[in-house]
């Protein structure tokens, strides 16, 4: 029977950003590139795609149909969004791969890195992303036995694998992102961790190093102890030496560590063996990189399959008072949970071994968007006791109806392949999902659905976002903008001059308790945003994608304090971010606008640690 969704009168407001978004990368075209979708058009394909997977476990066409409607109304208002592939291609082609990214294995040999270069190829050709971990390459100028010559080591292989991704979406397909991951007691960390000191290299990979509980261990309790890296080939553990001759200390390679961070926003961190310690499904494998932002820590060809709920959605107003509606939460999170485990049915995979172990363990992750927003509306500062409670509250109640949804799902449809030996079966629940929550970035989704992303607060209240073929927008938080214009201070001379300094918090002009409502990214110490980090992360199956925002003075003590306090809060990674420090940051304020100086490799004081 044809699925046909009825129109909805409700539509989604579509901003500037948001059309020119969706005009380039998401509604369908023609073979001679001409759009021949509507933004409607595109929600009711994947609704009905997404639905008519119920079929498979005996659902009629009238609750098929049902279900269909469901979805689209919730795409629609943009309560809720899959990842971007999901509304690319789901209903567009006969196999299509709806995944956001995947993690793939790089073996030490030829044969083993260009196998996982081939197989990245397909999967960014079907439009999704890309996790490595090059730990298991033997390091630079290790020996190669079988040709008697000596090894680039894994960040010129990395190289290789940027340039190739890079070129394929020169080819004029969407580029995906990559993330590389190298542990810290690989002999090549220094290099890894400086391989962003040139401008431009590496620029479609971000960077994470593995942190292990002994490292951290060694730095808190003897810090300058040489630093042990162990070779992967022969498994030979020994000191790192520096090209001066004298070894690294445990406290130098943290310090570079640092340098680097501060320097470039990169490397990353992620607490390896803390990741392993929730990994679900330890009978299966041993997880070792993540998708490329980080929210979800993935085993070898296993896939993530993202979505968001808005939190602006759920907000109510009744006889005068704002407060957020729970009930409407839980009620978007069950059907949302349902969406995303049809995905996975509904997926068509580009390698068999993604097909088996996605199938197999049947991971989700269910976030949401608009945090910084819905705090805005509700009055409360986003570095706050407030905050984080508000913090708590929505996070637990994602976490234990997302679960309760996923058991019910188990009930009727079977519990997941590889439940028997995961944490699951220990704790006697029979879940439909190895993994049900995590905290996604939603940079394009949030823009569609008109909302702040993830669970960062607000860039800005004015800005200036740099998008798509060069093109630049004024942007003004329209929860702000509605205060301005009914507390009568809003004025467009007033809004270019908050976009040229980012902040309010200077601005007499503005009444106290909306500035003190209304802080931004910079305005917030760095712990708070940890704190803010490790709040969700409490409540998290998977991990938590969020930026530490840091000032242009940042020193590399701030960045330290930022680092550990991340591991003593329980985050499974961190990533900090100093305002300036790369060329072409997608959101800048208007002030701050001349391009940076493209230069040679970094000589500072920093880089020279040795």
């Amino acid at each position: 029977m044809k699925t046909t969704i009825r129109r909805e009168r409700e539509t989604s407001q579509v901003g500037k950003q948001a059309l020119v978004l969706l005009k380039s990368r998401y509604l369908a075209k023609d073979d001679s590139g001409q759009i021949v979708e509507t933004q409607e058009g595109m929600f009711r394909r994947v609704a009905v795609t997404i639905a008519a997977i119920e079929r498979l476990y005996g659902a009629t066409d009238a609750e098929v149909l049902r279900l269909a409607n469901s979805f689209y109304r919730l795409m629609i208002r943009g309560a809720f969004l899959p990842n971007s592939p999901t509304l690319m291609n789901a209903g567009r082609l006969a196999k299509a791969l709806l995944s956001a990214c995947c993690v793939l294995p790089v073996l030490d040999s030829i044969r083993g890195i260009f196998k996982a270069l081939l197989d990245a190829a397909l999967v960014h050709k079907a439009g999704a992303g890309t996790g490595f971990d090059f730990s298991y390459l033997r390091p630079a100028g290790d020996h190669i036995r079988s040709s008697g010559g000596i090894s680039p080591g894994p960040v010129e292989f990395i190289n290789v694998f940027a340039q190739a991704t890079h070129t394929m979406a020169q080819g004029g397909l969407r580029q995906g992102a990559n993330m590389a991951v190298l542990r810290i007691d690989h002999p090549d960390a220094v290099r890894f961790f400086r391989a962003k000191r040139i401008r431009r290299r590496l620029h479609n990979f971000n960077l994470s190093v593995a942190v292990t509980d002994d490292f951290v261990d060694a730095l808190m309790r003897s810090p300058n102890q040489t630093h042990m890296v162990v070779n992967p080939r022969t498994g030979r553990r020994y000191p790192l030496r520096k090209s001066n001759g004298r070894y690294w200390t445990v406290r130098q390679i943290f310090n570079l560590l640092v340098a680097s961070a501060r320097k470039t926003g990169e490397p990353g961190i992620l607490y390896i063996d803390r990741i392993n310690q929730a990994n679900p499904t330890p009978h299966v494998g041993r997880i070792e990189a993540t998708n490329p932002c980080g929210e979800q820590p993935l085993l070898a060809y296993e896939t993530c399959n993202l979505g968001s709920i808005n939190l602006t959605k759920c907000v109510r107003s009744r006889a005068g008072r704002v407060y957020f509606d729970f009930r409407s939460f839980a009620r978007v999170v069950r059907v949302a949970v349902r969406f995303l485990d049809n995905v996975i049915d509904a997926n068509s995979y580009p390698i068999p071994q993604i097909a088996r172990v996605t199938r197999g363990n049947r991971k989700i992750g269910l976030g949401v968007m608009g945090f910084a927003d819905t705090l805005f509306t509700l009055g409360i500062p986003y570095n706050s006791d407030a905050a984080l409670e508000f913090a708590d509250q929505v996070m637990g109640c994602l976490q234990s109806v997302s679960h309760q949804a996923s058991c019910a799902l188990a009930e009727r449809r079977g519990v997941f392949p590889n439940w028997k030996g995961s944490i699951w079966e220990q704790h006697g629940l029979p879940m439909r999902n190895a993994c049900v929550t995590c905290i996604a970035p939603t940079g394009s989704i949030s823009i569609l659905a008109g909302c702040s992303a993830g669970i960062e607060p607000c860039f800005a209240v004015v800005f200036v976002r740099n998008i798509l073929a060069g093109r630049r927008l004024l942007e003004i938080n329209p929860v702000f903008e509605a205060v301005a214009r009914s507390r009568g201070f809003y004025s467009r001379r007033l809004m270019d001059e908050i976009a040229k300094h980012g902040s309010i918090q200077h601005m007499s002009s503005i009444p106290a308790d909306v500035r003190r409502v209304f802080v931004t990214a910079l305005d917030i110490s760095p712990l708070w945003h940890v704190r803010m980090m490790a709040t969700f992360q409490r409540h998290c199956d998977g991990a938590v994608s969020k930026t530490v925002n840091l000032r242009k003075d940042a020193t590399p003590e701030d960045v330290k304090e930022v680092l550990i306090a991340a591991h003593d809060l329980g985050c499974k990674g961190i990533t900090v971010y100093r305002d300036g420090s790369r060329i072409n940051q997608p959101m800048d304020h208007a002030g701050e606008l001349a391009p940076a100086v493209k230069g040679p490799r970094c000589s500072c004081s920093e880089c020279a640690i040795e």
